[in-house]
């Protein structure tokens, strides 16, 4: 096993992220600026001690029990390198239980971050980070835009998870309104039944492919393109004031999706000026607080720079790459 030396630190950055985006339910995933950024120093003692700003604030563990923690040492362990004293510094800013891919950001961040300390010593690939994110995360649509960024198509393989990076047409508008109230994606996935009709299968299947075309090339068809039958009804009555905000924005010609698993809500405009109506709507029928969220799509993932251990050495960029698929395809 290879140790890393005492002092070592690395800061990676790791973006938002919005999955489902109406019927792409466990498959489509959009990487948003909006950004976890965490510090992590090799120290002598043992353990990990974890400072936390912003979301999560007072809620999650500062010590091994934190999620980041999890995933850096899953990703140590992967790589062939000693378990090691840990000191980690988080600032927040993707609300957490909101629909914004919070546990996959802290996740990825963990994964990250492993990859900077490692680099030059020993190797933790893209394939490795998805595979290990997906197995933590439980699903690969969060996590894959959250590493590589974009719009990823993700699925799963014999041989494990794989993802597709796609870039997004420029018109593509993002807004997200976020609630005070938090859900557990835990008790919205509960909601859903184990079978569905075959005639609402086959929408979704259909409503999937054009949402791509949309998110791509045409982004006038939004608004059909993000019509689902598959988790959104179902789901309805965990957040109804997100059930009904969503009504009223899509009988407005808007493209509203729950974000995730909920409660937050995703609009994807096809210009800057429908971000602007949506904020109207939504303040003038929302019978509670919610903050807008003027976002752009993330291009670059997850990232993280390997801090220098002299002042000789110059800083080092460790980006995520996209994961080629089975078949080799680009």
């Amino acid at each position: 096993m290879t140790r890393l030396p005492l002092g070592r630190s690395v800061r990676v950055r790791v973006p938002a992220t919005s999955a489902n985006l109406g019927p792409g339910f466990d498959t489509l995933g959009l990487a948003l600026s909006l950004y976890d950024e965490l510090d992590v120093r090799v120290r002598p003692e043992p353990g990990a001690h974890v400072v936390v700003q912003g979301s999560g604030s007072g809620e999650v563990p500062i010590d091994d029990e934190n999620l980041v923690v999890r995933a850096l040492r899953r990703g140590l362990e992967s790589a062939g390198v000693d378990q090691c004293g840990l000191e980690l510094e988080a600032r927040n800013a993707i609300p957490h239980g909101r629909g914004m891919g919070s546990s996959a950001a802290a996740i990825v961040a963990g994964l990250m971050a492993a990859r900077g300390l490692v680099d030059g010593v020993a190797d933790l690939s893209a394939a490795a980070m998805l595979r290990i994110a997906t197995d933590m995360e439980g699903h690969p649509d969060n996590v894959a835009p959250a590493l590589f960024g974009g719009l990823t198509i993700a699925w799963t393989t014999d041989s494990g998870p794989a993802s597709k990076r796609l870039l997004v047409h420029r018109g593509v508008s993002p807004v997200v309104f976020v609630p005070d109230a938090t859900l557990s994606t835990k008790l919205a996935r509960s909601l859903q039944p184990v079978h569905v009709p075959h005639e609402d299968a086959a929408f979704n299947v259909s409503r999937s492919a054009l949402l791509v075309a949309a998110l791509v090339q045409s982004p006038e068809l939004l608004l059909a393109a993000t019509e689902d039958r598959l988790h959104q009804s179902y789901r309805a009555s965990a957040m109804p004031e997100t059930d009904a905000l969503i009504r009223v924005l899509r009988e407005h010609g808007l493209a509203a999706v729950v974000s995730g698993a909920g409660p937050s809500i995703l609009v994807l405009g096809s210009d800057p000026a429908q971000r602007l109506q949506a904020a109207e709507l939504v303040e003038r029928h929302a019978s509670s607080r919610w903050s807008a969220l003027m976002l752009a799509v993330d291009l670059r993932g997850a990232t993280v720079v390997a801090h220098p251990t002299s002042r000789t050495d110059p800083p080092l960029v460790v980006p995520s790459q996209v994961v080629p698929n089975p078949t080799g395809a680009a």
